[in-house]
This record gives C-alpha cells, sequence and structure tokens, in this order.
C-alpha cells in the first residue's frame, strides 16, 4: 500500500519489503539526528494492522502467544511471537490493549498468514480478529517527543517511542502539523544501534528466540503452554542456542556496507576461513558510522576480529555465548 507521505519534498521511495513508505526525505542523518532528539515522525503505514476484539481476547491470545497477556493492563505496550510447532519464529506482534480491542502492528504483509492462524483457533472463544490494514495507518513518535497525538488514537508506549495507530485518511493532515517526517533508513539506524531484532531480517527458517535476545521482552518463561514452548523451555534450562545475535562496528573506510547475507568469518583464518554467521541488517549511524546486526555461531569467541565480507567488524555482544 502506497503512502500519500511519498509525496513530500525530497521523498525516496523503500524498496523490498518496506516498499510503499520513504526510504529517506534526502538528508539520512539529518533524520537520524532529528529522531535522536526526539522530534520528527516516520510513517510506518506499510506494515500491518491486525485488531482482536471480544470477551475472551487476552485469555485466547494468552494460549496462543509467546507472551504472558491474559491480564494486559489497558495502555501497556509489550510484543510477543508465534511459534512453530519446533519452536521457529514465525510471527511478532507489537502489542497494545485498549480496554476493548487488542491492537497489533506486524511486519509489511505478514498479516494475512496470521490473521489465518488466528481463525483456525478460534473454536468457542468468543473474539473477532480483523485486518485494519486498509483504514489504520502505523505512525512512529520518537522516544523524548512531546508532540501531541490526535484524539481517538490508541497509542503504544515504549522505551524506543510511541507507535500510533493513526486513521489513514489523517496522514497527510498529521505529517503537516507533526513534521519533520523522517525516512525508514533513519528509523532502520536507531533500531540497530538499540540492538532490536526484526521479523525477516535477523530471523530465518530456523531461528529461535533465545538467538535474539527475546527471552523477556517478548516471551514469558513462567506462563502456560503455547506452541513451541518446549523448545523454549529446553533450551532456557538444558542447553544454549546455536547461534547468537551481535553488534557489529564495521570499518568505515569501505565505501560499501556489506549487505544482508554477507558471510562472516575470523578475520584471524583471512577471507577463505570457515563461515561463521551472515549480517543480517547493516546501516549507517550518524554517530557510530558504518554498523550491523549480525548472527552468529554461539562459540565463535567474543573477542574475535571478524570479517564480514572483504570488511573488517568488531563484536559488541547481545547475546550471551
Amino acid at each position: 500500500m502506497k503512502s500519500p507521505l511519498l509525496s513530500l519534498p525530497g521523498a525516496v521511495p523503500a524498496e523490498g519489503v518496506d516498499e510503499g513508505v520513504a526510504a529517506h526525505y534526502g538528508d539520512l542523518f539529518r533524520e537520524q539526528r532529528a529522531l535522536a532528539d526526539g522530534t520528527g515522525f516516520v510513517d510506518l503505514s506499510h506494515r500491518g494492522v491486525v485488531t482482536v476484539s471480544g470477551e475472551d481476547r487476552l485469555s485466547w491470545l494468552h494460549l496462543l502467544l509467546t507472551q504472558h497477556v491474559s491480564e494486559l493492563p489497558v495502555g501497556e505496550a509489550t510484543e510477543a511471537l508465534i511459534l512453530s510447532a519446533h519452536g521457529h519464529i514465525e510471527h511478532a506482534l507489537y502489542l497494545v490493549d485498549d480496554g476493548t480491542t487488542v491492537w497489533a502492528h506486524v511486519e509489511p504483509g505478514t498479516q494475512d498468514a496470521l490473521i489465518a492462524y488466528l481463525e483456525s483457533m478460534k473454536f468457542f472463544y468468543r473474539v473477532e480478529v480483523a485486518d485494519r490494514t486498509a483504514d489504520i495507518a502505523v505512525v512512529h513518535l520518537p522516544a523524548g517527543s512531546i508532540a501531541d497525538v490526535p484524539d481517538g488514537v490508541v497509542v503504544r508506549e515504549t522505551p524506543y517511542g510511541r507507535d500510533l495507530f493513526l486513521p489513514r485518511a489523517g496522514l497527510e493532515e498529521f505529517a503537516a502539523s507533526h513534521g519533520p517526517a523522517a525516512g525508514l533508513l533513519a528509523y532502520e539506524a536507531l533500531r540497530v544501534e538499540q540492538h532490536r531484532p526484526r521479523l525477516g531480517f535477523e530471523t530465518d527458517h530456523r531461528t529461535i528466540p533465545h538467538e535474539l535476545g527475546w527471552i523477556g521482552t517478548a516471551v514469558h518463561l513462567q506462563k502456560g503452554c503455547y506452541r513451541g514452548q518446549e523448545t523454549v523451555a529446553r533450551v532456557q534450562n538444558l542447553g544454549k542456542p546455536p547461534r547468537r545475535l551481535v553488534f557489529l562496528h564495521l570499518d568505515g573506510s569501505d565505501v560499501h556496507l556489506p549487505v544482508p547475507g554477507t558471510e562472516i568469518r575470523v578475520a584471524d583464518e583471512g577471507p577463505e576461513g570457515r563461515r561463521i554467521g551472515v549480517v543480517t541488517t547493516s546501516v549507517r549511524h550518524h554517530e557510530l558510522g558504518p554498523v550491523a546486526l549480525a548472527l552468529v555461531k554461539r562459540n565463535v569467541p567474543v573477542d574475535a576480529r571478524l570479517l564480514a565480507g572483504e570488511t573488517a567488524a568488531a563484536q559488541e555482544v547481545v547475546v550471551e555465548p
């Protein structure tokens, strides 16, 4: 769904899964600095929006999600995953309950599969699942923003800022009074700095929550059964995940960033050494320079110097080995 804010001056469209919103508006670092200072907003209107209403919404979702939501307070933001039977991550949901309805935004294009799964699990529960993507747009206000929120808009307040579920018809009016707009590349740079994983970027078909540090933030270890819980409990109690998320400081002298999927090797073994991981997201940060998130094998020494393709990289631990 193409955002009307692509008509703003300087807007350059994002590509791939983020198609439909602006990658930037002409000045990536200025946009990053604005967000870091708590000003402006980010158009995330390409993300899917799903609602669950009905008397049983929280108790029902509690049975399906990795997060404890049966007693979720009104207005309290949380995040949760849906796992496969083998504990692999299938969906990531960013939730808030407004007292009558649970609102969730999800990765672009994943809402249809999510809704199909939720519908298949309704049984006798008093719940209604709806796709609101066509009429509701997600807009992000950065941490520290003092911008006013329009009346009646549902808000997810997190340490990283506020996610607004804004009527899509009001996007242009909102932009006119809440600028400057910052593009998705600026938002992604801050996400990488904050070590926050993203479904489809830091995940593949075999990713489990422990590898990305989603235990605690999206997975509650003391709740009842849900699909994939056996894997979560087994790894938590008896073992370690096969991979771990790391933050990479990249050699700033290279002109090009290593793209997602770039193979990582131990520098001492040279460019022909064994593959020990891959870059998942790479960005240029306004203060840190070129940085990335990556998944590496758990047993890679935390002080090992790495190569991302041909680019030298120093790792910073996100998930403990």
